[in-house]
């Protein structure tokens, strides 16, 4: 019920004009996305770069319909890398591949990618393209490594979801061609006939493959925020001597925000993932229906983290 109710308000117009304007809500909004425009998030780059984090920046939308849509999202991509390299700021960029018009034609979506990774190589810089639901599983990874991978092997890398059943294998296969691998949770609905139901499960087969990934991988990101998750991989990297700059943590803009301090002052790497554009509020709403827990678990980060500050 409550799912169904945050898909549907995210959806309507009228609702996001109102919250657009409320004080209130845009309050509560900025502590999870760095504002509207692009300057206003390379703001918050710099803020999370003089605490020793990195960025990676998320222009908020996902599908587009036309495209001219997609090589709109394309040419805001591309300022903004222009933006990071001028600012000389510790970032990089994250892409939805239905942005850039995955839905409309897949060669459109290559074309458009290519024309991002050619900038990014042009700064020597990185763009990880991220993982949407497992119906693009298939189609993401093929693209990425039959098209986008083979010239651009230093500037992309993709995004595993522990969630799903295959992802050990995926693993195993990016590991080989030696690609850049984040892998996380996953915080799409999926169906159980390609995912893990019980949160048990998926966090066992996080583990194992964050485990593979540390030991064979290509600097990994280990995307969580899950403490016993962090503990598990720092656990692990002391026992296999691998060293804290084989990896890094990877986290969300304003959720645990004492934890990724605490890890960089125990001398790991820390990615903070920024998102910024005027699609916040359907942006919130989807991420709290995708999983309804993330409502106590939101709620609970905040908690922890001014208890934390409190001490």
């Amino acid at each position: 019920m409550l799912r169904n109710t945050l898909l549907y308000l995210s959806n309507q117009p009228r609702v996001f004009k109102f919250v657009r304007n409320n004080r209130l809500a845009k309050h509560f909004a900025s502590r999870f996305v760095a504002g509207e425009t692009a300057d206003e998030a390379l703001t918050a780059v710099r803020e999370l770069n003089a605490k020793g984090i990195t960025a990676s920046l998320d222009l908020l939308g996902e599908s587009v319909y036309t495209e001219a849509e997609a090589r709109a999202a394309r040419d805001e991509y591309l300022t903004l890398l222009d933006k990071i390299h001028q600012k000389k700021l510790d970032a990089n960029v994250s892409v939805k591949l239905t942005a850039m018009g995955l839905d409309i034609d897949h060669e459109l979506c290559v074309v458009t990618m290519q024309d991002i990774l050619a900038r990014a190589q042009k700064y020597e810089s990185f763009v990880r393209i991220d993982m949407e639901s497992s119906a693009y599983t298939d189609i993401t990874l093929k693209l990425f490594e039959e098209r986008l991978y083979p010239t651009y092997k230093a500037n992309v890398g993709v995004v595993l979801q522990s969630c799903l059943y295959r992802t050990f294998a995926d693993v195993e296969h990016m590991n080989a061609i030696h690609a850049r691998v984040r892998i996380c949770k996953g915080a799409y609905k999926e169906p159980p006939a390609v995912a893990y139901m019980d949160k048990k499960d998926v966090d066992a087969n996080y583990i194992k493959c964050m485990r593979e990934l540390m030991l064979k991988g290509n600097y990994p990101g280990i995307a969580t925020h899950d403490p016993a998750m962090i503990n598990e991989a720092k656990r692990f990297a002391k026992e296999q001597s691998i060293s804290n700059h084989r990896f890094e943590f990877q986290m969300l803009y304003g959720v645990r925000r004492d934890l990724q301090e605490s890890l960089v002052r125990e001398g790991y790497r820390v990615r903070c993932y920024v998102p910024f554009g005027t699609q916040w509020y359907p942006y919130l709403m989807r991420r709290l229906a995708e999983r309804p827990a993330n409502v106590a678990f939101i709620t609970g980060s905040v908690i922890k983290e001014a208890l934390h500050v409190g001490k």
